[in-house]
C-alpha cells in the first residue's frame, strides 16, 4: 500500500457546541485544533470559517485571521479551504481563495438534495438544494487556477466524479487530480463499502481520491479506503464520535484513531513533506 494521507475536518458548518462542547469557533480556536491534528498525523487541513458565535462565516478577513493562526502554529501543513455553501453568491464563496491562495480549496462537483431525516420524528430538517451548476464549477475553477490552488473535487454521487470528464476536455481542470469521495449525506451516495468500491472506479486512472464518510460510517469506510490504497479525511465535521461510540474531544483524538487504523491494517502515515511529494504540492 501506498502511504496514506490524513486529513482533518475541523469545524464545518453544521455541527453545535450543542452537539458537542468541542466544535472550534474563533480563528484561535481553529488553529489550535489544527495543532492538535498535525501533532497528531494529520497532513491537511480542511476549513469552514466561523464567526465567534459559531455561525458561518463567509469574509475574507475571518478567513486570513483563520490562515494565520494556523500558519503560526502548523508552518508546514497543507491548507484546504471550503468554497461550499447555500444561497451564498458564487464569487463570497470564493473571494478568499482569491486573497489566500491556499495549497488547495474543495471544488463541489454537482448539485444535489442536502438534507438530515430524523427516524424518530419523521420529519426532515436542513432540507436544502445545494446548486453547483457547471458554471459556478468552472468560474470556481478558474479562480483556483489563477490563484496557484489545487482544485480538491467533492464528490457526493457518481455523477458528481462523471462532471469532472467536459472540464477536463476543456483544459481547465488538470492534472494531477484529486477527488474526495463523500458518502453517507441524504440525497448522495448511501455509506457502503459495496458503494466505494465503485465509486474508487469511477476516478480516473492516476488520479489521487480520499474517502470522506458522513457520521458514524466513517470509520469502516475508512478502513476500507486504506486498503483500496485511498486517502482519508476524519474529523469534527464529518462525524463527532470515535469507533467505539465515545465523544472525540478533539480533531487531534480523531486523527490519533485514524493513525492507529492505517497502522492496524498494515498501513504507513505520510508525513506532511511526503503528502506534499505524493500530491505533487510546492514545499510549505
Amino acid at each position: 500500500m501506498s502511504k496514506t494521507i490524513i486529513t482533518a475536518a475541523l469545524t464545518g458548518v453544521l455541527a453545535n457546541r450543542q452537539q458537542s462542547p468541542y466544535i472550534p469557533y474563533t480563528p484561535a480556536e481553529i488553529g489550535e485544533e489544527a495543532q492538535r491534528s498535525v501533532a497528531a498525523g494529520a497532513s491537511i487541513v480542511h476549513i469552514h470559517a466561523r464567526q465567534d458565535n459559531g455561525l458561518p462565516a463567509f469574509d475574507v478577513e475571518t478567513y486570513a485571521r483563520i490562515d494565520e493562526e494556523v500558519k503560526k502554529r502548523c508552518p508546514d501543513v497543507i491548507i484546504n479551504y471550503s468554497t461550499g455553501a447555500i444561497d451564498i453568491d458564487r464569487e463570497t464563496r470564493i473571494h478568499h481563495i482569491r486573497a489566500l491562495k491556499p495549497d488547495m480549496a474543495a471544488l463541489n462537483m454537482g448539485s444535489m438534495n442536502y438534507a438530515i431525516y430524523s427516524r424518530k420524528t419523521k420529519s426532515f430538517y436542513h432540507d436544502r438544494i445545494f446548486a453547483n451548476p457547471f458554471q459556478d464549477i468552472q468560474f470556481f475553477l478558474e479562480v483556483m487556477n489563477e490563484a496557484g490552488t489545487r482544485p480538491e473535487m467533492e464528490c457526493f454521487d457518481t455523477g458528481h466524479i462523471n462532471n469532472s470528464y467536459p472540464l477536463i476536455d476543456m483544459g481547465i481542470l488538470r492534472p494531477p487530480f484529486q477527488f474526495s469521495l463523500i458518502m453517507g449525506v441524504l440525497g448522495g451516495i448511501p455509506a457502503t463499502t459495496k458503494n466505494l468500491l465503485h465509486q474508487a472506479e469511477q476516478v480516473p486512472s492516476g488520479a489521487h481520491w480520499q474517502v470522506i464518510g458522513i457520521g458514524r460510517h466513517q470509520w469502516r469506510l475508512a478502513a476500507a479506503a486504506i486498503t483500496l490504497g485511498g486517502n482519508i479525511r476524519v474529523g469534527l465535521e464529518d462525524n463527532l464520535y470515535l469507533p467505539n461510540g465515545e465523544l472525540a474531544t478533539s480533531n487531534g483524538a480523531c486523527v490519533a484513531t485514524a493513525v492507529d487504523l492505517v497502522r492496524l491494517v498494515g498501513g504507513e502515515v505520510a508525513t506532511i513533506a511526503e503528502a506534499r511529494s505524493i500530491l505533487q504540492l510546492s514545499p510549505a
